[in-house]
């Protein structure tokens, strides 16, 4: 018999985040704003496809890194966004793309980390910290595509119309990575078989 999996705390937390995002989503269909509903229903799906992404690659993320991610839909799409609180918490938005630009870089390294596991190869500690960097600062750019698309299609207005809050926030995200590149350096100097474990 197949023994069940004991919930851990990311588990709790993410379960946290389907609820309260589910009630929210009831509430603003009840009250007619089609806006939240959307926004609601769009952080659901977002986890769903993050839940379906790790089922679907059979990955385990580290405690951390999946905390990371979790916190950061919290705080982006929850908090920021369903909740309005860009205008109660000051530079929210660049602190958001800030740590986007440190959590993508582990997960640029995550990814790789599993596909020099599975075909047992080696790769150079320098060659990984450069493809984490990169990966992050190319999904800061994708991500500005993305909102440069929902506010032409839907009327949001995530980039204020603004080229240089579009830049702006790139060099936020580059600059969370950049800080993160020089963190792995230091490690691998330490330890050069730490670059792909967990901590």
């Amino acid at each position: 018999m197949k023994q069940k999996k004991k919930l851990t705390f990311n588990d709790f937390f993410e379960l946290s985040l389907y609820l309260i995002c589910t009630v929210t989503f009831v509430y603003y269909l009840v009250i007619g704003n089609g806006g939240k509903v959307f926004q609601s229903a769009l952080i659901i799906v977002v986890l769903l496809l993050l839940r379906g992404l790790l089922t679907w690659t059979k990955s385990d993320l580290p405690f951390a890194l999946r905390f990371s991610i979790l916190f950061f839909i919290a705080l982006a799409m929850l908090i920021a966004n369903l909740f309005n609180m860009y205008g109660v918490i000051p530079h929210l938005d660049k602190i958001e793309h800030l740590l986007s630009g440190v959590i993508l870089c582990f997960v640029g390294l995550f990814i790789l980390g599993k596909k020099v596991r599975r075909h047992r190869s080696q790769i150079a500690p320098s060659i990984a910290i450069w493809f984490a960097f990169f990966f992050s600062v190319a999904m800061a750019g994708v991500w500005e595509i993305y909102e440069f698309t929902v506010d032409g299609l839907l009327g949001f207005k995530s980039q204020n119309g603004s080229l240089y809050d579009t830049m702006l926030d790139i060099i936020c995200g580059t600059v969370g990575a950049i800080a993160t590149a020089f963190y792995l350096v230091f490690k691998v100097k330490k330890d050069p078989n730490s670059l792909f474990d967990s901590k």
